[in-house]
């Protein structure tokens, strides 16, 4: 399956799925003015992911996706709770999944976000306190 690669820009985060290296990184800043066309081939990615993932009944261990944000704003974060569902719907249906929620050390409110969105879902998070 190929990749998806998306570079940041001041308003919007870097993403990185590659399967091939099982590196699944969202990182950076999420405030993009169309929130809505900004994730949407996130999410649809992932949705093929998971139809891929089903096709070749995969052997992998687990899946790792790493959460890395300085800030995202309300709207961001509705689309990254949906992207969480559809991670929960891959570690229920297809294979484990973890999460790697990184923030910076005196930003506990991000600290806390990520708890929040852990609340919703049955992904195992694991939090990563960084500086």
């Amino acid at each position: 399956m190929s990749p998806l690669l998306i570079e940041s820009t001041d308003l919007t985060p870097k993403v990185i799925f590659n399967p091939e290296k099982k590196e699944f990184e969202i990182s950076g800043e999420s405030r993009p003015e169309n929130v809505r066309k900004f994730y949407e081939p996130v999410m649809d990615w992932i949705d093929q992911y998971k139809s891929h993932l089903v096709s070749v009944k995969s052997a992998d261990e687990k899946l790792i996706f790493k959460f890395k944000f300085d800030y995202f704003n309300s709207t961001s974060a509705k689309f990254l709770t949906s992207i969480m569902l559809k991670l929960d719907s891959i570690k229920k249906e297809v294979i484990p999944v973890e999460i790697e929620w990184y923030y910076d050390s005196p930003d506990i409110d991000m600290k806390v976000s990520g708890e929040e969105f852990s609340k919703m879902v049955s992904v195992p998070f694991h939090f990563f306190s960084v500086n």
